[in-house]
């Protein structure tokens, strides 16, 4: 392209626009994966947001297990999860009260070719990191770049899929996709957004501690002290505070999270009144210990968030890359031996129900029975190679809740033998003599703890004996990152949108890549299929029936023993601690504490 079509940006966009895309576009203030954004291009604020909000106050969360670095971007280190959603932003943001649809905040608008084949956006001139440097062109193509070559695992297989990105204007760039795919098109305007220049004498991939990431967020990293505490606060100068997606967002003026060695020492912090708010993910818990003085005299009060978004993932995963779980009928026997009906009401009171499909609790989850319609179509080109239960119906199995399990024993038992194994003297004997397997734990759970002590009960039962470690957090990443562990407990958070990302929780492509979130380590075509029928869908309707097969096969590999989800959240929080009275429908999720509340002081 001549040098002289990059003078002006209005001249210059319309002079790309014409060389460049046989489709036309325009550009937009948001952009949603079917239809168009339920906001209107002068909306004042998100709907579960307090425009009036006040400013000021503190809030202090409890973590359990510890940190060695701050930039979650890179895979090197353990890092204080939220760190990755407070203290950076991107082009687009997601509404949490839609299933996926995007809205512009380092962006002023996004432009999606009609083919779906590229993607454009236009800073907005008054974006600013923290040190006060404007957001370029260059700061976008360098982050997108490096995230994309050198960053996290959760970043290096989408961009794969990029053919180029590149400046289209003096604030617009252009990503260009392989292949036509709107939802990664999507995808593209969510990537952190980073300052070149302090990289230019810094190794990204090994910053740890020594560099903290200059950002554009509403939060900076004020203090830490590593594995103990990280406080944010908020700067006063932030940029987008004005912004109609930041309105009564990010109001509190200090974040800062507490770490803990285990479960228990966290709860009695937020009793003494060390910790202000505490989520609750045991429903007996939540039914026998929140009883205690504060709580009893005012100064905390108790919340139950509804939620409808995907139950997900919560359980023991296999690791199919060894040579024991690689049959599905052993996945199968430790399925059944799992007793969840005599666990769930011994460690949670028979409240919480159990996890069905990784899509429960939405309309995305499978239908019970044999595949019908078009989900049954969508299956049928690899029919000779699904598992029993994808096209016929898979159910989990269920016990009559006494400790025995006698059936559930029985049917394992059977499985094993029909996938070579047998009982011999009291053990369970394979080709290479008795069996024998590890569980990986985090340290710091209670519940996970005593659930995994009436399990292992039940394994000897079969005769098999099971070693559990239980290891820190940055242990534990550094083994799950390496796939080294036969069983490890491990979550899948899904969304309303499931798309891209479920390639890297199940695909091929990253079956072998370490750090991936593909743990079990299967790799079955199907699986793809339905993913690339999912993001290829010209209609709901399609959409969902490639979701509902995807279901149907996951749970038939048997990669996962499910828990229980919570169909609602439950918090304990200061009185002074506050949210608005309209709950987005992901409920208490990313992007609503503490994104969304604010202190009123007594």
């Amino acid at each position: 392209m001549p040098t002289n079509c990059f003078i002006k940006g209005a001249v210059l966009i319309a002079c790309t626009i014409g060389l460049v895309g046989p489709a036309p576009a325009e550009p937009q203030h948001g952009v949603a994966m079917y239809g168009e954004p339920a906001l209107p291009e002068d909306y004042t604020h998100l709907p579960y947001a307090n425009p009036d909000a006040r400013t000021g106050g503190r809030i202090v969360t409890g973590e359990v297990g510890s940190f060695d670095s701050l930039n979650p971007l890179i895979r090197q280190g353990s890092v204080p999860w939220q760190l990755r959603f407070l203290v950076y932003e991107s082009l687009l943001a997601q509404s949490w009260d839609e299933p996926f649809t995007l809205y512009g905040l380092l962006a002023e608008s996004v432009e999606i070719a009609e083919d779906n084949t590229w993607v454009e956006f236009t800073l907005r001139p008054e974006a600013r990191f923290s040190d006060g440097n404007p957001v370029t062109v260059e700061d976008v193509i360098w982050s997108y770049e490096t995230l994309g070559t050198q960053g996290h695992p959760r970043y290096l297989g989408i961009w794969t899929r990029v053919e180029g990105i590149e400046a289209v204007g003096e604030r617009t760039v252009r990503v260009t996709l392989s292949e036509p795919d709107r939802e990664l098109a999507m995808i593209m305007g969510m990537r952190p957004i980073l300052q070149a220049a302090q990289w230019d004498e810094a190794e990204f991939t090994e910053s740890g501690l020594t560099t903290i990431p200059i950002t554009t967020a509403p939060y900076v990293i004020d203090d830490f002290q590593a594995g103990r505490f990280v406080s944010l606060r908020r700067n006063p100068d932030y940029w987008g505070a004005d912004l109609p997606f930041r309105r009564g967002t990010n109001v509190i003026d200090e974040i800062r999270m507490e770490f803990f060695a285990d479960v228990t020492a966290m709860r009695e912090a937020f009793t003494s009144g060390i910790v202000t708010t505490m989520r609750e993910t045991s429903a007996q818990s939540w039914a026998e210990n929140y009883d205690f003085p504060r709580v009893r005299s005012g100064e905390v009060e108790l919340a139950e968030v509804p939620h409808q978004r995907p139950a997900g993932l919560t359980g023991y995963v296999m690791n199919t890359r060894t040579p024991l779980f690689s049959d599905w009928r052993v996945r199968e026997a430790m399925i059944q031996a799992f007793n969840f009906e005599f666990i769930n009401q011994t460690v949670n009171g028979g409240i919480d129900p159990r996890i069905t499909s990784p899509f429960a609790n939405s309309p995305l989850e499978r239908s019970p029975g044999p595949a019908t319609g078009l989900v049954a179509e969508l299956l049928e080109p690899y029919a000779a190679d699904l598992l029993p239960g994808a096209l016929d119906g898979y159910e989990l199995p269920v016990s009559d809740g006494s400790a025995r399990n006698r059936a559930g024993i029985r049917n394992a038992i059977r499985l094993m033998e029909e996938a070579g194994y047998s009982v011999e003297d009291g053990g369970m004997m394979g080709p290479d003599g008795p069996v024998s397997f590890e569980i990986l734990l985090q340290t710091g759970s209670s519940e996970n703890d005593a659930i995994t002590n009436i399990y292992t009960q039940a394994l000897e039962r079969l005769g098999i004996e099971v070693n559990v470690s239980r290891i820190d957090s940055a242990q534990f990443r550094e083994r799950s990152d390496a796939f080294d562990f036969d069983m490890i407990y491990y979550q899948w958070g899904l969304s309303l949108s499931p798309g891209n990302e479920q390639y890297a929780y199940w695909g091929c492509d990253v079956a072998d890549q370490q750090g991936s979130r593909n743990l079990h380590g299967g790799c079955n075509p199907a699986i793809d299929g339905m993913i690339d029928a999912m993001l290829t869908a010209d209609s709901q309707e399609e959409y969902r029936a490639a979701v509902q097969a995807l279901d149907r096969v996951l749970m038939a590999e048997r990669y996962v023993i499910p828990f229980h989800h919570n169909p609602i959240s439950r918090l304990a929080f200061n009185a002074e601690l506050n949210y608005p009275e309209v709950i987005p429908i992901y409920g208490d999720w990313i992007g609503w504490q503490p994104d969304v509340w604010w202190v009123e002081p007594d």
